[in-house]
């Protein structure tokens, strides 16, 4: 009887070209990193909230941060679905992500949108870097959806950017 490989379990079928599936799995990887690391940041700005336009930002980055927890896991899929396996930890997120931590006790309601703004304009960056990966390897799925996506960040960049803005 021949023994079971368990890396081999994991394997998914797929017509990609190996080298261009692991090319893809690590950019959507690090794509599913930046995202919980991006929403982990939102919902703490979220929470952390404070002054006058309170209820406007504190609604606005809600809706944000669910836009954003809703990438995770078809992202997460597609790695698996092109043969990858994802992130298994919060360890290997820290490891991957490329969204900057902001551990402050307190961050000013205009300094939490501004940093969103350049974290989701650096997310659409890295978004349109994953999409050139899948085009080499030919990857229409995965492509399709990070095009979904970059639009959604760039909606959240603008927003952040008008709600931010001083228009003395």
């Amino acid at each position: 009887m021949k023994a079971i490989n368990q890396i081999d379990v994991l394997d998914t079928p797929n017509d990609l070209e190996e080298k261009g599936r692991e090319k893809v799995a690590e950019s959507l990887n690090r794509l599913v990193a930046d995202a919980f690391a991006l929403y982990i940041k939102t919902k703490n700005y979220h929470w952390h909230m404070s002054g006058r336009h309170f209820r406007d930002y504190h609604l606005l980055l809600d809706e944000q941060a669910e836009q954003i927890f809703a990438t995770i896991d078809p992202l997460a899929e597609r790695v698996r679905k092109v043969g990858g396996n994802t992130i298994r930890s919060v360890a290997h997120i820290a490891q991957l992500q490329r969204v900057k931590d902001n551990d402050e006790d307190f961050v000013s309601p205009l300094d939490m949108l501004k940093d969103l703004e350049t974290e989701n304009r650096k997310m659409a960056k890295n978004m349109r870097d994953a999409h050139k990966v899948c085009d080499d390897a030919e990857d229409v799925a995965s492509a399709s959806l990070l095009e979904v996506y970059i639009d959604e960040t760039e909606r959240r960049t603008w927003f952040l950017f008008e709600t931010s803005r001083d228009l003395n």
